[in-house]
């Protein structure tokens, strides 16, 4: 993603690369376990705020090393700005459901991200899918419905939120394919830098001032999830997407873990058989779309 990361390797078993993965997602789920705790001293714009202003600190020796002029450059202006306002659509709406749903479930809800991607790719991109992939995201919906319990509580501000805030982040990860040409640095730093702006906003109306021990928290805020990209970014480099992209949904594993040993909250049945079908139907609609490329790469 940076120079800094532009590592030269040589060839490494695809042994190293899971092993990396299996951290990155273990920081990343850390990450937020660390937001849900802090929920519940602070506002949810404070932590937007913190987190993003943290970013941008990681950040500025590899913006000074590229040069601020770069950050200028990024295509598709318009699909571009969308793009930020939807990360700070998807932060906003994550930390909200954390702060009343259970790390765990809220994770479930997220994951069903590339589901929505892959259903919405044929409106928005023009991509053809085809029957077996319409029929995984079928299944995956009705994970998501039934992972909803349904209910009054489904119709809930933070079961809301939860789907808004997963819609949200399917549809990032659906522009990073338009916008393939702007650096990873470019787009972390705009949405961090709109993070600290929106988060800013809030402060007037929701401000706690930390006490000294929930300092290191608050460092550790975004932190963690700066490191774990860069380590997803290795792992990438070390062997191929099938290897280790699929490791992604170990995240709800540690979801679990984290919920069940610091917050004390456990998953119900129903969130088990959602997740499961969330989870089965996103590597099949990975696995069919590298299928489907490979087989369209080998006519040309």
């Amino acid at each position: 993603m940076f120079a800094w990361f532009r590592m030269k390797i040589a060839v490494a078993p695809a042994s190293s690369a899971i092993i990396i993965m299996l951290l990155s997602m273990f920081l990343f789920t850390s990450n937020d376990a660390v937001g849900k705790w802090l929920t519940g001293s602070y506002s949810v714009g404070q932590l937007v705020f913190i987190r993003s202003l943290v970013a941008l600190l990681v950040l500025s020796p590899f913006i000074w090393q590229a040069g601020t002029m770069s950050l200028l450059r990024f295509e598709r202006s318009g699909l571009f700005w969308i793009r930020v306002a939807l990360t700070l659509a998807d932060s906003f709406s994550f930390y909200f459901a954390v702060s009343y749903l259970p790390l765990a479930d809220v994770m479930t809800y997220w994951l069903a991200a590339p589901i929505y991607v892959a259903a919405l790719s044929p409106l928005l991109l023009g991509e053809k899918v085809g029957w077996r992939r319409w029929s995984a995201i079928g299944i995956g919906f009705l994970g998501v419905i039934i992972a909803l319990e349904p209910s009054r509580n489904m119709l809930s501000p933070a079961a809301i939120a939860s789907l808004f805030g997963s819609l949200s982040f399917g549809l990032v990860m659906l522009t990073a394919r338009s916008l393939r040409a702007t650096s990873g640095l470019t787009m972390i730093f705009w949405q961090s830098f709109g993070g600290v702006i929106v988060g800013l906003v809030t402060l007037p109306f929701a401000w706690t001032t930390p006490p000294f021990h929930h300092w290191p928290a608050l460092a550790l805020l975004g932190l963690l999830a700066m490191v774990a990209h860069v380590f997803v970014n290795w792992a990438f480099k070390l062997a191929d997407a099938a290897t280790v992209a699929p490791l992604q949904y170990t995240q709800l594993l540690w979801a679990i873990v984290y919920g069940w040993l610091v917050f004390g909250d456990f998953p119900s049945i129903a969130k088990f058989i959602g997740a499961g079908l969330i989870i089965a139907s996103g590597l099949f609609i990975f696995f069919r779309e590298r299928q489907v490329k490979q087989r369209l790469a080998g006519q040309h």
